[in-house]
């Protein structure tokens, strides 16, 4: 297997004919020095070679969609270098460029390269480009003419120095490559500014290039470094472990806005779909840097609704297009994201907010999900009534033992064929129900809804019994129960014999039994929390060799991913439950586990972890050889969770109704630590010493807080 790149920046000398690069995947020399850094909204690209630096900074506009490359490069040799820049975009307009090739029509003007795919349902009249604030000395769209009979890593016009053939219209296989001729005295140093853009239609793209070539890209750095600034600073904490404080006050919530919120796309999956449990969760890890965000994520959340209660799991943006799922979670996290929001904020009026549910055909007995795109009701409900139609859905979703059932996946879409029948049920689930039962059931009593909240509240005292006894194990809870009703996560089990999440939620619910709580996170920390390969596990054992069939997850090999792997979302809740139980060095050291820079912090540990070790990553293996070996990152929902477990439960700082708390976890071997919050232009100075916790120089009541 190859990472082909599909854009490239070469250097070529026009009179020794070496190639240089500011990019380690674009070189085959070993010998030569590559870096790179990244920062809040900027990357930055280094190759240094004999007597040449090349620099490639990297930044996107935070209004109109153009990324910039400003490249400079340094001549610190003795003599001067004559030297030609070529940059290469391989169009794709699509999904699938083998599918797209044949439909794509190339133009140019002003050295502004351009491409449309005109037969695009998704992205209609969409006009992409390539270009710069330097003179071209050629150009070619005629990707066979650029490459020849080299590749994207040394294309044969690289290689050879050559001035580009000016094809504008070349025939089944199109790209944009440009030229530009640089003479660099010793020890001077050139910049040139590469534009990549997409506009709505061919004079849209001429303007928006022509705008970015005169402005440059001082101004949209300057702009972005400062956006990120005021956005991160909103708390910056000061504790005995910098690991913990570079993740916390830059990275975590960098990852969360900048790629779950904004982009919606990563390297391992590339959507940009919204998932509608999958925002909410991110939006309410920001409450206290915008509170904002999670309010407009609910309203958009509780419009993607059915009739009957129930969501699409996820859709499109551009179209609304989505899939209506028999996942059965998803119900519960609407009333889960309003109550956060409304206990952070007291804004009740968004129960009052107005939306209308979608029209589309309901899935028919046995079938798992259906994409389609829905058209919009005219039948309107408050957003109070969108989130109880789901929880009346919930409720009617209730298997013989008086558990929540799993249908086609609860919160782990692997275990899609535990209850497909109907008749599997989930102890996660349970808890989780549970929750959001206890907290919206005062809700709908101050709006009236004597009726529902007494139905709600008869199901949850049912609810909680059934889970204490269909869901207890004898020193744990269950998972769940397959259709036939052969329990999951059990010690009887031969596999997955213990599940984390059964056994946070019993706490991180309000809702199990006190009594055994923590005899349940001990035997998390006994069987999942794993000091040799420095992971928590999902669960274990992992699904290999077991007669029953639990879902796609036991696709994966044993130990990958969600079958038995450290699965860092479900591992931050352990993290969030034991510092619930004031157990912080347990909170602390499961959340030393999941820090990837932890995992980093030698050349050797980086080489086997392989994932950038200032994110979070979604998953960690954790069998044979691939042990502690990092799995997908950025785009994971366990960036802000594991933020949540950060502030929330360790440090012990939550907003709520106008008035601030500060009630820490901490680990034994922390005397304290300092924080400032800047909230609503008012700044608050946290410290906590000796137990004791202060505001602005204010001992500060956990119970009561401290206003805002």
């Amino acid at each position: 297997m190859t990472n082909r790149p599909g854009e490239t920046i070469h250097l070529t000398d026009l009179d020794s004919l070496e190639v240089f690069t500011p990019f380690a995947a674009l070189s085959s020399r070993p010998t030569l020095h590559f870096e790179a850094s990244h920062s809040a909204g900027l990357s930055r690209f280094t190759g240094t070679d004999t007597g040449l630096v090349v620099e490639a900074t990297q930044i996107v506009d935070p209004t109109d969609p153009i990324k910039f490359t400003r490249l400079s490069v340094t001549n610190t040799g003795a003599k001067p270098r004559r030297l030609r820049l070529y940059c290469y975009a391989e169009w794709v307009m699509g999904n699938n460029r083998d599918k797209t090739v044949p439909m794509l029509r190339t133009d140019e003007s002003d050295g502004i390269l351009m491409v449309e795919n005109p037969f695009s349902t998704q992205f209609p009249g969409r006009m992409a480009f390539l270009t710069s604030d330097a003179p071209l000395s050629s150009f070619t769209m005629d990707r066979v003419a650029f490459l020849g009979r080299g590749s994207t890593l040394l294309p044969d016009a690289v290689a050879r120095g050559m001035a580009l053939f000016d094809a504008k219209t070349p025939i089944g296989d199109p790209c944009a490559a440009l030229a530009i001729d640089l003479e660099v005295a010793a020890g001077a140093s050139r910049t040139v500014t590469l534009l990549m853009g997409d506009a709505a239609g061919r004079h849209a793209a001429i303007a928006l290039a022509h705008k970015h070539r005169r402005a440059g890209c001082d101004g949209v750095m300057a702009a972005t470094t400062q956006e990120w600034d005021d956005f991160l600073n909103v708390l910056h904490v000061t504790t005995p472990d910098p690991a913990f404080d570079i993740m916390v006050n830059r990275w975590l919530p960098y990852q969360t806005l900048a790629c779950r919120l904004r982009a919606r796309s990563a390297f391992y999956q590339a959507s940009g779909a919204y998932g509608f449990r999958d925002q909410l969760q991110d939006t309410l890890s920001l409450m206290l840097h915008d509170p904002s965000l999670a309010r407009e994520q609910i309203l958009h959340a509780a419009g993607r609704q059915f009739p009957q209660g129930d969501v699409q799991h996820w859709w499109l943006p551009e179209t609304g297009a989505g899939v209506r799922t028999m996942i059965s979670d998803d119900v519960v996290w609407l009333t889960y994201g309003i109550t956060q929001y409304i206990d952070s904020t007291g804004d009740t009026a968004i129960l009052d907010e107005v939306l209308p549910f979608l029209t589309g055909p309901e899935l028919e007995a046995g079938e798992h999900d259906r994409f389609f795109q829905p058209e919009t009701s005219d039948q309107t409900a408050s957003v109070f009534e969108h989130a109880a139609r789901a929880l009346d859905l919930a409720i009617k979703r209730t298997g013989e033992r008086g558990l929540a059932l799993m249908l086609g996946g609860d919160w782990n879409d692997g275990m899609n064929r535990v209850g497909e029948d109907g008749r599997g049920e989930s102890v996660w689930l349970s808890w989780f129900l549970a929750h959001a039962l206890d907290v919206f059931s005062p809700v709908a009593e101050a709006r009236g809804e004597a009726e529902r909240a007494g139905r709600w509240r008869d199901h949850l005292a049912n609810l909680k019994q059934s889970i204490e006894s269909s869901g207890w194990d004898g020193a744990q809870y269950r998972r769940g129960y397959y259709d036939d009703g052969t329990p999951l996560g059990s010690q009887q089990s031969d596999e997955c014999k213990i599940d984390s999440i059964a056994q946070s939620w019993s706490v991180m619910s309000e809702q199990g039994d006190p009594a055994r709580q923590n005899a349940v996170m001990d035997q998390v920390l006994e069987h999942l929390v794993d000091d040799d390969a420095d992971i928590v596990r999902l669960f274990t054992p992992p699904f290999a060799d077991t007669p029953k069939e639990p879902g796609y997850i036991k696709g994966y090999p044993p130990g990958v991913r969600e079958n038995g792997g450290q699965y860092t979302h479900a591992a931050t809740w352990a993290v969030y439950a034991l510092a619930m139980l004031g157990r912080g060095d347990d909170a602390k050291r499961c959340f030393d586990m999941l820090n990837p820079i932890n995992h980093s912090l030698t050349h050797d540990a980086a080489d086997h972890y392989r994932v950038e070790p200032y994110v979070a990553a979604a998953d960690i293996y954790g069998a044979d050889d691939k042990i502690g070996r990092g799995g997908w990152t950025w785009y994971t929902g366990s960036g802000g969770w594991l933020y949540r477990a950060a502030v929330e439960a360790i440090l012990g700082i939550r907003r709520r109704d106008g008035r601030l708390f500060v009630t820490p976890m901490l680990p034994s071997n922390w005397p304290g630590f300092e924080a400032t919050l800047l909230l609503e232009g008012k700044t608050f100075r946290i410290v906590v010493a000796g137990g004791v916790a202060r505001i602005n120089g204010e001992t500060v009541d956990a119970t009561k807080g401290f206003a805002l």
